[in-house]
């Protein structure tokens, strides 16, 4: 007789909950005043120009992509040598917060204010997310979102996303980058979500990219993953870029520049999208055996905006 497990999957505007057997489990799974943030070296568009770009389906028929946000984390160019690169909930001068928008902070280590001493830095053009345990033996790591509550943040519709990242070792490790949308928080409804990476530490040969939709009425909400296979260990021994390509026909994703699942843009989405990367922990699975401490390399976050493009699509895939 089969046991059931449950797995929670918390980073939506609501909580996503699937009852699975063991079995099924195991086949989809296996198969501010910060320190260091002292400046990033960023390209980026106002969120106003952001938020246009590829708005509308009969905009342009252009494939060229353009620079929304070119995040290198090279702390040493002017004149982004400021304090205030990150911040704990507002976007402002500040071009990263350090909790979702919505408040849904998720799994089984808590994300910490950008503060010194906390699980943010960076050194040699990388950023370092690092999850601990404080001196009471609790779990503390770090998030990265463009965006805030408000609304105020730099994204884009249609266009290409990507992160080059050095995954953790260990079990219990969920590090993941990822796409939200970019709206008010109050009053959203409808909301696309796109995870590019989710990786669970346990499982050392695969990841898996997917594909949510929320609703407030959570009859609605649906969603869709697939399992990537990779050379056990490799995400976790080198740096690795992971990418989505999205356009009024389909979103396709990418590790390496190559091209490892594709599905139908779901018509919910709407407006643009911003991107997020944290290392959270569990996600269901024991973090008794998680390496403390265990930490997640950034070396970039790119985002390019493009036009919806011909009829026909344009060509999927990063600059070339």
């Amino acid at each position: 007789m089969r046991t059931h497990a449950e797995l929670f999957l918390c980073r939506g505007p609501r909580r996503f909950r699937v009852d699975l057997s063991e079995e099924f489990v195991m086949k989809k799974l296996l198969l501010g005043f910060v320190v260091a943030f002292a400046g990033f070296n960023v390209q980026m568009i106002p969120a106003a120009i952001a938020e246009e770009t590829g708005n509308s389906p009969t905009s342009s028929s252009s494939c060229e992509l353009r620079p929304v946000l070119i995040e290198d984390f090279n702390e040493e160019t002017p004149p982004n040598r400021r304090i205030e690169s990150i911040s704990s909930s507002r976007i402002g001068p500040a071009r990263w917060t350090a909790h979702t928008p919505w408040n849904g902070d998720f799994g089984d280590a808590r994300f910490m204010d950008p503060l010194p001493g906390g699980p943010f830095n960076i050194k040699d053009g990388v950023l370092s997310i690092t999850a601990s345990k404080d001196s009471e033996g609790h779990w503390t790591s770090g998030l990265i979102a463009a965006a805030d509550a408000t609304g105020a943040g730099f994204g884009t519709r249609y266009g290409y996303f990507e992160a080059r990242m050095k995954l953790p070792p260990g079990p219990g490790t969920w590090p993941a980058f990822w796409l939200a949308a970019l709206k008010p928080v109050q009053g959203s409804d409808r909301n696309v979500e796109i995870d590019v990476i989710e990786y669970y530490g346990q499982f050392t040969f695969a990841y898996r990219p997917a594909i949510h939709v929320w609703y407030k009425d959570e009859t609605k909400t649906r969603g869709n993953d697939q399992k990537v296979d990779v050379p056990d260990g490799s995400l976790v021994q080198d740096f690795h870029s992971y990418g989505v390509d999205v356009s009024p026909q389909a979103i396709v994703f990418f590790l390496d520049g190559k091209q490892v699942w594709s599905q139908p843009t779901p018509p919910e989405l709407d407006g643009p999208l911003y991107p997020l990367v944290n290392l959270a922990l569990g996600s269901g699975w024991p973090i008794d055996r998680t390496p403390n401490p265990s930490t997640l390399l950034v070396d970039y976050v790119h985002v390019y905006g493009r036009d919806a493009g011909p009829p026909g699509g344009c060509p999927p895939g990063p600059p070339r």
